[in-house]
């Protein structure tokens, strides 16, 4: 009989049925896409490791001839064994059949640690032997002994999804609501017919399982349609930035059975919330009408009265009468406004600070820059090529070294000695008058003609430039200056002629005092200058670790110096390019450098300009992707005031007829939806402007910048724009139901509900 009746109101109520059958398909198609983009980006992030760390999944390091080899082969769970490029040994050993490390990749992905376990043993090899990709097991839910890889990636997935199906059943179950609450007295009559609140609960399920089912599939099927158009999206916008890849589309068919399961569950869950409810009034209260919204009585606006009159008094009655109802509509557009403007906000302020602290702060020091990696400076033979190459205005080659600077208290600088000296400045402890301490050192060696023209600079005579060092003499002064604009003080006095230079090898106790450092290396170098400016390099000479930066000639440590040691293992080199503002010369002077070196050299490049370019649109890729978060969001609330005002069409048909019986006019009922509508939305605008008032300027504290600069550059028309929008929308709810109840019958209205 209950079959027959749900398919018979199905039949006959197509029309009432059209708000759960699109809210079915909304919730199929979110749920749909969302799941299949982020299965995406999971195996894209096993690819990026995989092209970062290897395919492998155990590593063994030890001297392994072809035998052993065949035998790791041997083992049944074994797919693949490879030599790892990171440990290749030099072409005599190979052909001798040495090998120095071996990958391993497996079948079975659970049982790598046993495995590994076994060979091992069966090797003859001890436990430390065997190395473990954790980074890519802990991708593929692999936790084994010694793995500390945190899982962050797939929790926030899992929970993001939750989250949204939680969204979504907070909206959906008012379409299943409003569908079932028209029928609040059939269901009572039935009830007092004979009709078990078992019967009645499972009628409503099936008419929601008959609608929901072919809209679910439909979502399903055009959420993967939009997930793969995204993903070609993004793939393209990640392939034409520095260092990107082409990203490829894939869906394995158990992810599309879950999706449909996560769908049916989330709708089956929304319909069983008001239809438990309806099951359970009793034949009296389902018969007079029970649960629906009733108007509040005795209830005052004054704010309302105050700015609307009799219409904002009403409407604002109105809302308290909805107010339980609205619930998750405030909730979700405080979300959909608050992570908007917040993240407008954010944006403007990192726009500004990295404009501040990079482009702005090197954009007259470098074109083109390069690293030359595992390679010594006093060993690269092209420095004379790249500073002749054709483009080029200037150029430096450099490396970078760290050693320690022996320091008695008596050359401290007076201003830094009033200042409260390196004990009060930078926490260091000196000791007693007389003694040394040693302060951290970076060297910068420069290549012997850009040294030659640094010393030029600074008013030194170039025949002095080749024998001692330059001080960068100065110290952030962090008790009255911060960060984004930071003063300096002269770190030591500026008639010193000498310093002692310790290699970096010296005890990590900072306590330690000179001669308990005997077995390291210590030079006496001369001082040739104390200067408060630095080479056009693009470097941050470490104002948290108040150093003493020095430079050197490439002539003089390879002469002198290089026995203290402590020379990184790369160098760079700084380019300034004779055409500035053209993207194409500059990236024509990158190829001419590349194609020299990339033959010799492992090299890595950056373009200024394109740097530029790729960060501009990374930000906008990220502003696009959060913001599509924040307009979800928004959605949600929009399609929960749609659902609020079609499930209040009978109620308040009764309510304004009871209206214009006294007299109220159209015009009047106009401005009461259109005052409830500015407050369905300003409420939450209040809210989260608010909190984004406080945020912001937090943030602009601690980032020390100047409120009057973010003020200039305020995202204000964005956040505006979106404003507008949802209280458009919101508007369209208000207006679409308001036509029908101003078409209504006045008699009719007022008339009993009768069963449908």
């Amino acid at each position: 009989m209950w079959k027959n009746y749900a398919a018979d109101y199905i039949r006959h109520n197509r029309a009432g049925s059209g708000s759960v059958i699109a809210a079915s398909f909304i919730a199929a198609l979110f749920l749909s896409f969302l799941c299949s983009t982020f299965y995406h980006f999971w195996l894209d992030a096993v690819e990026g490791t995989k092209l970062e760390n290897g395919g492998w999944h155990g590593r063994i390091t030890a001297e392994l001839g072809e035998d052993e080899l065949e035998e790791i082969r041997s083992f049944p769970n074994v797919e693949k064994v490879a030599l790892t490029g990171e440990y290749e040994t030099v072409r005599e050993e190979q052909a001798s059949g040495k090998r120095e490390a071996v990958d391993i990749t497996f079948h079975n992905k659970r049982t790598v640690y046993r495995d590994m376990q076994d060979i091992v043993r069966t090797l003859g090899l001890s436990e430390e032997a065997a190395e473990y990709n954790y980074q890519l097991l802990s991708l593929y839910f692999v936790r084994i002994p010694g793995d500390t890889m945190p899982r962050l990636l797939m929790p926030a997935y899992f929970a993001i999804v939750v989250m949204v199906c939680i969204s979504l059943i907070l909206v959906i179950h008012n379409s299943f609501a409003v569908s079932m609450n028209n029928r609040i007295r059939q269901f009572g009559i039935f009830s007092g017919i004979g009709a078990t609140k078992r019967q009645i609960l499972t009628c409503l399920m099936e008419e929601a399982v008959v609608l929901s089912a072919v809209p679910i599939l439909f979502g399903i099927l055009l959420g993967v349609v939009l997930s793969f158009v995204t993903v070609r999206a993004m793939g393209t916008f990640a392939a034409n930035l520095a260092g990107g890849r082409k990203m490829d589309f894939a869906l394995h068919p158990v992810v599309l059975i879950l999706i449909f399961l996560l769908a049916f569950l989330t709708v089956l869950i929304s319909a069983w919330i008001p239809a438990q409810r309806l099951s359970r009034l009793t034949p009296l209260e389902a018969i007079r009408g029970a649960g629906g919204a009733e108007l509040m009585k005795k209830k005052h606006s004054p704010l309302l009265s105050a700015f609307f009159g009799m219409e904002g008094e009403l409407a604002g009655n109105a809302l308290k009468a909805q107010k339980k109802a609205l619930r998750t509509t405030s909730f979700s557009l405080t979300l959909a406004f608050l992570g908007f403007m917040l993240m407008q906000c954010f944006f403007t302020l990192s726009g500004i600070s990295t404009r501040h602290t990079y482009f702005e702060a090197y954009q007259d020091v470098w074109d083109i820059y390069i690293r030359v990696k595992d390679e010594k400076i006093e060993n690269f033979e092209q420095i004379d090529e790249v500073r002749a190459v054709e483009g080029a205005e200037s150029c430096i080659v450099y490396q970078k070294a760290e050693a320690v600077s022996m320091i008695p208290a008596k050359d401290i600088s007076q201003e830094l000695a009033a200042a409260g000296g390196i004990e009060g400045l930078a926490g260091i402890y000196l000791g007693e008058e007389g003694n040394a301490y040693p302060i951290e050192t970076p060297l910068v060696i420069l290549d012997d003609q850009s040294f030659a023209e640094y010393c030029r600079e600074i008013g030194i005579e170039e025949e002095a430039g080749q024998e001692g060092v330059i001080v960068l003499n100065r110290i952030w002064n962090s008790a009255e200056s911060n960060f984004r604009y930071p003063e300096y003080l002269p770190y030591i006095q500026a008639d010193t002629r000498k310093i002692t230079l310790l290699g970096k090898g010296y005890s990590d106790d900072k306590t330690a005092m000179p001669e308990e450092m005997a077995g390291n290396v210590m030079i006496e170098v001369p001082v040739l200058a104390c200067t408060g400016k630095a080479p056009a390099l693009r470097e941050d000479y470490g104002k948290s670790d108040y150093p003493l930066v020095q430079f050197i000639s490439l002539g003089y440590w390879s002469k002198v110096l290089e026995r203290i040691g402590g020379a990184e293992k790369d160098i760079f080199i700084r380019v300034l390019a004779k055409d500035r503002e053209s993207s194409e010369a500059q990236d024509r002077l990158e190829d001419s450098l590349t194609g020299m070196m990339d033959k010799k050299y492992e090299i890595e490049s950056e373009n200024r300009i394109r740097e530029k370019r790729d960060n501009d649109t990374m930000i906008r890729g990220y502003e696009l992707i959060l913001g599509g978060v924040c307009a979800f969001f928004a959605l949600i609330g929009i399609a929960h005031v749609f659902s609020n005002t079609a499930g209040f069409i009978r109620q308040r048909k009764r309510e304004f007829a009871r209206y214009m019986s006294v007299g109220l006019t159209p015009e009047g009922m106009r401005k009461i939806f259109c005052i409830e509508a500015v407050i369905v939305v300003g409420r939450p605008l209040a809210a989260a402007l608010f909190l984004t008032i406080a945020v912001t300027v937090g943030m602009i504290r601690a980032s020390y910048l100047d409120p009057a600069e973010f003020m200039r550059e305020a995202p204000i028309l964005p956040i505006l724009a979106f404003v507008l929008a949802v209280l458009g929308f919101v508007a369209l709810a208000y207006l679409t139901g308001g036509r029908k109840i101003l078409r209504m019958d006045l008699a009719e209205a007022l008339r009993d509900d009768t069963m449908l």
